[in-house]
Protein backbone atom coordinates (compact mmCIF):
# COMPACT_ATOMS: atom_id res chain seq x y z
CA UNK A 1 0.00 0.00 0.00
CA UNK A 2 1.32 3.67 -0.72
CA UNK A 3 2.54 5.45 2.12
CA UNK A 4 -0.14 7.92 1.38
CA UNK A 5 -2.73 5.94 1.58
CA UNK A 6 -1.42 3.93 4.56
CA UNK A 7 -1.65 7.45 6.17
CA UNK A 8 -5.43 8.06 5.18
CA UNK A 9 -6.07 4.98 6.00
CA UNK A 10 -5.01 5.15 9.51
CA UNK A 11 -6.30 8.96 10.27
CA UNK A 12 -9.77 7.34 9.34
CA UNK A 13 -9.67 4.36 11.95
CA UNK A 14 -8.61 7.15 14.39
CA UNK A 15 -11.56 9.12 13.89
CA UNK A 16 -13.79 5.87 13.86
CA UNK A 17 -14.35 5.85 18.05
CA UNK A 18 -16.52 2.63 19.71
CA UNK A 19 -19.87 5.15 19.82
CA UNK A 20 -20.77 6.91 23.34
CA UNK A 21 -22.65 4.36 25.78
CA UNK A 22 -26.09 5.65 25.64
CA UNK A 23 -27.35 7.24 29.20
CA UNK A 24 -30.29 7.47 31.16
CA UNK A 25 -32.01 11.43 31.02
CA UNK A 26 -31.58 12.38 34.87
CA UNK A 27 -34.92 11.98 37.21
CA UNK A 28 -36.81 15.22 37.90
CA UNK A 29 -35.26 16.64 40.66
CA UNK A 30 -37.45 16.11 44.07
CA UNK A 31 -37.88 18.57 46.87
CA UNK A 32 -35.89 17.55 49.41
CA UNK A 33 -38.55 19.38 52.07
CA UNK A 34 -39.75 17.18 53.95
CA UNK A 35 -42.98 19.00 54.89
CA UNK A 36 -43.41 20.46 50.45
CA UNK A 37 -46.74 18.08 50.51
CA UNK A 38 -47.70 19.61 53.61
CA UNK A 39 -47.37 22.65 52.17
CA UNK A 40 -48.56 22.51 49.18
CA UNK A 41 -51.93 20.91 50.42
CA UNK A 42 -52.29 23.87 52.48
CA UNK A 43 -51.56 26.36 49.52
CA UNK A 44 -54.63 24.43 47.88
CA UNK A 45 -57.35 24.66 50.64
CA UNK A 46 -56.47 28.41 51.47
CA UNK A 47 -56.87 28.77 47.65
CA UNK A 48 -60.70 27.73 47.73
CA UNK A 49 -62.46 31.09 48.63
CA UNK A 50 -61.78 34.84 48.90
CA UNK A 51 -61.69 34.38 52.80
CA UNK A 52 -59.21 31.75 52.80
CA UNK A 53 -56.90 33.81 50.66
CA UNK A 54 -56.99 36.66 52.55
CA UNK A 55 -54.94 34.18 55.48
CA UNK A 56 -53.28 32.79 52.92
CA UNK A 57 -51.90 36.25 52.15
CA UNK A 58 -51.63 37.27 55.91
CA UNK A 59 -49.97 33.97 56.22
CA UNK A 60 -47.21 35.06 53.22
CA UNK A 61 -47.05 38.50 54.99
CA UNK A 62 -45.79 36.78 58.03
CA UNK A 63 -43.37 35.33 56.88
CA UNK A 64 -44.64 32.40 54.29
CA UNK A 65 -45.06 28.50 54.97
CA UNK A 66 -42.19 27.12 53.99
CA UNK A 67 -40.20 29.17 56.38
CA UNK A 68 -42.66 28.08 59.41
CA UNK A 69 -42.17 24.93 58.62
CA UNK A 70 -38.12 24.74 57.81
CA UNK A 71 -37.99 26.10 61.49
CA UNK A 72 -39.19 24.60 64.35
CA UNK A 73 -39.20 23.97 67.73
CA UNK A 74 -39.51 27.23 68.61
CA UNK A 75 -38.83 28.76 72.22
CA UNK A 76 -40.75 31.64 73.73
CA UNK A 77 -41.06 33.48 77.40
CA UNK A 78 -45.18 33.51 78.09
CA UNK A 79 -46.18 35.48 80.49
CA UNK A 80 -49.55 36.35 80.86
CA UNK A 81 -50.94 38.58 83.39
CA UNK A 82 -54.80 39.36 84.43
CA UNK A 83 -55.87 42.77 85.67
CA UNK A 84 -58.15 41.69 88.19
CA UNK A 85 -58.50 38.79 90.48
CA UNK A 86 -57.78 36.13 87.60
CA UNK A 87 -54.41 34.02 87.76
CA UNK A 88 -50.67 34.92 86.16
CA UNK A 89 -49.49 32.24 83.46
CA UNK A 90 -45.91 32.73 83.30
CA UNK A 91 -44.09 29.87 81.26
CA UNK A 92 -40.84 29.20 79.27
CA UNK A 93 -42.88 27.70 76.68
CA UNK A 94 -40.65 25.01 73.94
CA UNK A 95 -43.23 23.74 70.82
CA UNK A 96 -42.48 20.93 68.19
CA UNK A 97 -45.36 22.73 66.16
CA UNK A 98 -44.96 20.75 63.13
CA UNK A 99 -46.15 17.50 65.52
CA UNK A 100 -48.70 19.50 68.03
CA UNK A 101 -46.16 18.64 70.76
CA UNK A 102 -45.03 21.12 74.29
CA UNK A 103 -43.03 21.43 76.67
CA UNK A 104 -43.86 24.16 79.22
CA UNK A 105 -41.40 25.53 82.32
CA UNK A 106 -42.97 27.78 84.87
CA UNK A 107 -40.99 30.72 84.98
CA UNK A 108 -40.67 31.39 88.47
CA UNK A 109 -39.72 27.86 89.16
CA UNK A 110 -38.20 25.64 86.65
CA UNK A 111 -38.50 23.05 88.35
CA UNK A 112 -42.75 22.77 87.81
CA UNK A 113 -42.92 21.20 84.21
CA UNK A 114 -45.73 20.10 82.09
CA UNK A 115 -46.56 19.41 78.43
CA UNK A 116 -48.20 17.34 75.66
CA UNK A 117 -46.51 14.81 73.45
CA UNK A 118 -48.81 14.85 70.80
CA UNK A 119 -51.67 12.42 72.25
CA UNK A 120 -51.56 13.07 75.81
CA UNK A 121 -51.19 15.68 78.45
CA UNK A 122 -48.46 15.19 81.45
CA UNK A 123 -47.44 17.42 84.53
CA UNK A 124 -44.94 15.93 87.09
CA UNK A 125 -47.70 15.72 89.76
CA UNK A 126 -50.61 14.26 87.15
CA UNK A 127 -52.57 17.75 88.17
CA UNK A 128 -52.72 21.15 87.64
CA UNK A 129 -49.31 23.67 87.21
CA UNK A 130 -50.22 27.01 89.40
CA UNK A 131 -53.36 26.85 88.32
CA UNK A 132 -52.98 25.91 85.01
CA UNK A 133 -54.26 22.97 83.10
CA UNK A 134 -51.82 20.96 81.04
CA UNK A 135 -54.18 19.64 78.98
CA UNK A 136 -55.45 23.16 77.68
CA UNK A 137 -52.28 25.46 78.29
CA UNK A 138 -49.82 23.57 76.77
CA UNK A 139 -50.96 24.39 73.52
CA UNK A 140 -52.51 27.86 73.82
CA UNK A 141 -49.99 30.21 73.97
CA UNK A 142 -48.33 28.72 70.93
CA UNK A 143 -51.53 28.94 69.31
CA UNK A 144 -51.98 32.45 69.76
CA UNK A 145 -48.18 33.19 68.47
CA UNK A 146 -48.61 30.73 66.05
CA UNK A 147 -51.57 33.27 64.66
CA UNK A 148 -52.28 32.90 61.38
CA UNK A 149 -49.32 30.18 60.31
CA UNK A 150 -51.55 27.68 62.40
CA UNK A 151 -54.83 28.46 60.19
CA UNK A 152 -53.01 26.68 57.40
CA UNK A 153 -54.39 23.15 58.98
CA UNK A 154 -57.29 21.11 58.31
CA UNK A 155 -60.34 21.36 59.27
CA UNK A 156 -60.63 24.93 59.27
CA UNK A 157 -64.04 27.20 57.99
CA UNK A 158 -63.01 30.52 56.81
CA UNK A 159 -66.04 33.36 56.35
CA UNK A 160 -65.86 37.47 55.18
CA UNK A 161 -67.31 39.53 57.45
CA UNK A 162 -67.77 43.06 56.56
CA UNK A 163 -64.67 45.30 57.31
CA UNK A 164 -64.59 47.17 60.80
CA UNK A 165 -62.57 49.76 62.29
CA UNK A 166 -60.18 49.89 64.94
CA UNK A 167 -58.00 52.26 66.39
CA UNK A 168 -58.31 54.51 63.36
CA UNK A 169 -57.64 51.31 61.02
CA UNK A 170 -60.08 49.56 58.96
CA UNK A 171 -59.81 45.96 58.59
CA UNK A 172 -61.12 42.98 56.79
CA UNK A 173 -62.09 41.17 59.30
CA UNK A 174 -61.89 37.15 58.52
CA UNK A 175 -63.68 34.25 60.89
CA UNK A 176 -62.57 31.28 61.54
CA UNK A 177 -64.90 28.13 62.90
CA UNK A 178 -63.69 24.62 63.23
CA UNK A 179 -64.90 21.69 61.88
CA UNK A 180 -66.84 19.10 64.40
CA UNK A 181 -64.10 17.15 66.04
CA UNK A 182 -60.81 19.20 65.35
CA UNK A 183 -58.94 19.72 68.37
CA UNK A 184 -60.53 19.55 72.19
CA UNK A 185 -62.57 22.35 71.40
CA UNK A 186 -64.34 22.78 68.02
CA UNK A 187 -67.03 25.23 68.96
CA UNK A 188 -63.83 27.85 69.24
CA UNK A 189 -64.13 30.87 67.04
CA UNK A 190 -61.36 33.47 66.34
CA UNK A 191 -62.09 36.97 64.39
CA UNK A 192 -59.21 38.08 62.39
CA UNK A 193 -58.50 41.64 61.70
CA UNK A 194 -56.05 41.75 59.08
CA UNK A 195 -54.77 44.87 57.99
CA UNK A 196 -55.12 46.34 54.21
CA UNK A 197 -52.03 47.34 53.67
CA UNK A 198 -49.52 44.86 55.31
CA UNK A 199 -51.98 42.21 55.07
CA UNK A 200 -50.81 41.15 58.39
CA UNK A 201 -52.86 40.35 61.50
CA UNK A 202 -53.04 43.55 63.92
CA UNK A 203 -55.85 41.59 66.74
CA UNK A 204 -58.56 39.25 66.76
CA UNK A 205 -61.81 38.56 68.66
CA UNK A 206 -62.00 34.91 70.36
CA UNK A 207 -64.18 33.18 72.61
CA UNK A 208 -62.96 29.69 74.49
CA UNK A 209 -65.42 26.31 74.73
CA UNK A 210 -62.61 23.96 76.35
CA UNK A 211 -64.63 21.08 77.62
CA UNK A 212 -62.69 20.91 80.52
CA UNK A 213 -63.99 23.99 81.54
CA UNK A 214 -67.37 23.94 80.13
CA UNK A 215 -68.35 20.18 80.16
CA UNK A 216 -71.89 21.03 79.91
CA UNK A 217 -71.69 23.28 76.92
CA UNK A 218 -70.70 27.03 77.04
CA UNK A 219 -68.19 29.61 76.59
CA UNK A 220 -66.44 32.54 77.67
CA UNK A 221 -67.29 36.14 76.53
CA UNK A 222 -65.84 37.32 73.29
CA UNK A 223 -62.78 39.26 74.03
CA UNK A 224 -60.76 41.21 71.68
CA UNK A 225 -56.96 40.71 72.00
CA UNK A 226 -54.75 43.36 70.16
CA UNK A 227 -51.22 42.29 69.17
CA UNK A 228 -48.72 45.40 70.70
CA UNK A 229 -45.83 44.45 68.94
CA UNK A 230 -44.22 42.56 66.56
CA UNK A 231 -40.66 41.20 65.67
CA UNK A 232 -38.79 39.41 63.37
CA UNK A 233 -37.27 35.72 63.86
CA UNK A 234 -35.27 34.14 60.87
CA UNK A 235 -37.59 35.76 58.26
CA UNK A 236 -40.73 34.96 60.65
CA UNK A 237 -43.31 37.97 61.93
CA UNK A 238 -44.37 37.28 65.29
CA UNK A 239 -45.56 39.07 68.02
CA UNK A 240 -44.25 40.73 71.06
CA UNK A 241 -47.32 41.23 72.90
CA UNK A 242 -50.87 41.71 73.60
CA UNK A 243 -53.77 43.25 75.44
CA UNK A 244 -56.89 41.92 75.99
CA UNK A 245 -60.25 43.88 76.47
CA UNK A 246 -63.67 42.36 77.02
CA UNK A 247 -65.82 43.01 73.60
CA UNK A 248 -68.97 44.85 74.90
CA UNK A 249 -71.76 45.41 72.25
CA UNK A 250 -69.12 45.44 69.13
CA UNK A 251 -66.53 47.85 70.94
CA UNK A 252 -63.46 47.46 73.24
CA UNK A 253 -64.51 47.30 76.55
CA UNK A 254 -62.22 47.24 79.99
CA UNK A 255 -58.38 45.90 79.74
CA UNK A 256 -58.01 42.51 81.33
CA UNK A 257 -54.80 41.52 81.06
CA UNK A 258 -51.84 42.42 79.28
CA UNK A 259 -49.27 39.66 77.84
CA UNK A 260 -45.76 39.84 76.89
CA UNK A 261 -43.89 37.39 74.62
CA UNK A 262 -39.83 37.64 74.84
CA UNK A 263 -36.70 35.45 73.90
CA UNK A 264 -37.97 33.66 70.69
CA UNK A 265 -35.64 31.31 69.37
CA UNK A 266 -35.89 28.31 66.69
CA UNK A 267 -33.97 25.42 68.60
CA UNK A 268 -33.92 22.71 65.99
CA UNK A 269 -31.06 21.38 67.92
CA UNK A 270 -33.26 19.89 70.45
CA UNK A 271 -33.93 15.70 70.32
CA UNK A 272 -36.84 14.20 69.31
CA UNK A 273 -36.92 12.57 72.71
CA UNK A 274 -37.29 16.40 74.60
CA UNK A 275 -40.97 16.42 73.63
CA UNK A 276 -41.88 12.47 75.38
CA UNK A 277 -43.17 12.52 78.40
CA UNK A 278 -41.44 11.94 81.59
CA UNK A 279 -40.74 8.88 83.04
CA UNK A 280 -41.47 10.13 86.10
CA UNK A 281 -44.79 11.95 84.93
CA UNK A 282 -47.94 11.48 85.03
CA UNK A 283 -51.09 11.45 82.81
CA UNK A 284 -53.62 14.80 83.21
CA UNK A 285 -57.01 14.93 81.14
CA UNK A 286 -59.61 17.38 82.40
CA UNK A 287 -61.69 16.52 79.72
CA UNK A 288 -65.01 14.83 80.18
CA UNK A 289 -65.38 11.68 79.46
Amino acid sequence: MPYLALLLLLALMACQSDPAPETEAPAPEMSMDPYAERVAAAYERLGTSAPAQKVLRAIEAHGGLEAWYANSPLYFHFNYQPLDDGSPRNTLAYNDYRRSRAVHLLATDTTQRFGFDGQQAWSMTGERVDGMSPRFWSLTPYYFVGLPFVLADEGIHFEALPAEELDGTTYDLVKVTYAEGTGDADQDYYVLYLNPETAQLDALRYIVSYPGYFPDGGQTPEKLMKVTGKTKVDGITLPTGYDTHYWNDGNPGEKVTETQVTDYAFRPELGDDFFNMPADARVFNDLPE
